[in-house]
């Protein structure tokens, strides 16, 4: 799996121009699912993103997670975070998970951030729909993760 991490003052996710998903401070997750993920994989990215220490304490450190702070979580698909640009110019998204292994492992990891940390507000997408993003990037900070540890 992978995901990209932003820490955010806001974000939105809409689809058809409704809201589905609105967050104030905390974290928007963009999440990408290949094809040799299972359920470690999204144990492993359920535990990393809470407990990363991307929010500042009193004194202005990067020092605190999501659960110190009691944010709040936006949970979007993105299987384009597999596209590998490497050759020719259209990306290729041969290491993205098919549609149904997908959405079982999206679900499953949405699933376990909810029952995991039931004091977190949790926010998500639609997966497969079109989908438009708005947020306002805290920092900004951006992290970048991948389950098996390739970045």
């Amino acid at each position: 799996m992978r995901a990209v991490v932003q820490r955010v003052s806001k974000a939105k996710v809409t689809v058809n121009d409704e809201i589905i998903g609105k967050i104030e401070k905390g974290l928007l997750i963009l999440l990408g699912v290949g094809k040799e993920d299972d359920g470690k994989d999204v144990k492993y990215m359920c535990e990393k993103i809470v407990n990363l220490r991307i929010f500042e304490d009193e004194k202005g450190k990067m020092n605190l997670s999501l659960l110190d702070t009691r944010g709040e979580i936006l949970i979007v698909s993105q299987f384009t975070l597999y596209g590998d640009c490497k050759r020719g110019r259209r990306p290729s998204f041969d290491k993205a998970a098919d549609v149904h292994a997908g959405e079982v492992l999206y679900e499953e990891f949405v699933k376990m951030i909810k029952s995991c940390y039931p004091m977190l507000n949790v926010q998500t997408g639609k997966y497969r729909a079109y989908m438009q993003v708005i947020s306002v990037n805290d920092g900004p900070v951006t992290i970048l993760i991948d389950s098996k540890k390739q970045f």
